[in-house]
This record gives structure tokens, C-alpha cells and sequence, in this order.
């Protein structure tokens, strides 16, 4: 069973391997001046890894989940995602 730490972990790199995929350098750029640096977390980084950088500790993840939210809004008005060669359609959704 996976503490609650390496669940955030996995949630971090979770995040991390989206926010490679927003289709807008700009947003993009966002993430890695606030969210996760630019080469702090790769394929073969460990959980432990994740949880030793901080990025587990209640304020910064809090801090990491409300800009991955905000960088993906914007990312759905401008270029959407791009993966595996294929690019995010883009839509406006009303919420009712």
C-alpha cells in the first residue's frame, strides 16, 4: 500500500508528463517557472525522488494542483495538447 506522499508523487509526475504535452510554449513555460523545473523530473525518476524535491508537502502541492488546473483551462483555449502526433481538439464548453 502507497503512502499518502507517494501518492501525491505519483500524482506530481502524473501532472508533470500532461503539462509536457500543452501545444503553447507560453503556458508550457508557466509550468516550468512554477510548477516542476525543467529536468527535476524525468521517466526515471523514483517516487522518493519526487517526495525528497518537496513537491509533496501540502502548500506546494497544493500550490502545483491549482496552476496544473489553471495551465490546462488555458492550454484547452490555446493549442490544446499534443501527443503522439496527435493535437487536442479545441472547444468551448458551457457550463450550466
Amino acid at each position: 500500500m502507497k503512502t499518502k506522499m507517494e501518492y501525491r508523487a505519483e500524482v506530481v509526475k502524473s501532472m508533470e508528463t500532461l503539462a509536457r504535452c500543452i501545444n503553447d510554449e507560453n503556458i508550457l513555460d508557466r509550468w516550468l517557472m512554477c510548477g516542476v523545473a525543467d529536468c527535476d523530473i524525468t521517466e526515471e525518476t523514483t517516487l522518493q525522488e519526487i517526495i525528497d524535491m518537496g513537491y509533496t508537502e501540502d502548500e506546494t502541492f497544493c500550490d502545483l494542483m491549482t496552476l496544473f488546473l489553471r495551465l490546462m483551462h488555458k492550454a484547452g483555449e490555446n493549442g490544446g495538447l499534443y501527443a503522439g502526433g496527435v493535437v487536442s481538439g479545441q472547444r468551448h464548453v458551457e457550463w450550466r
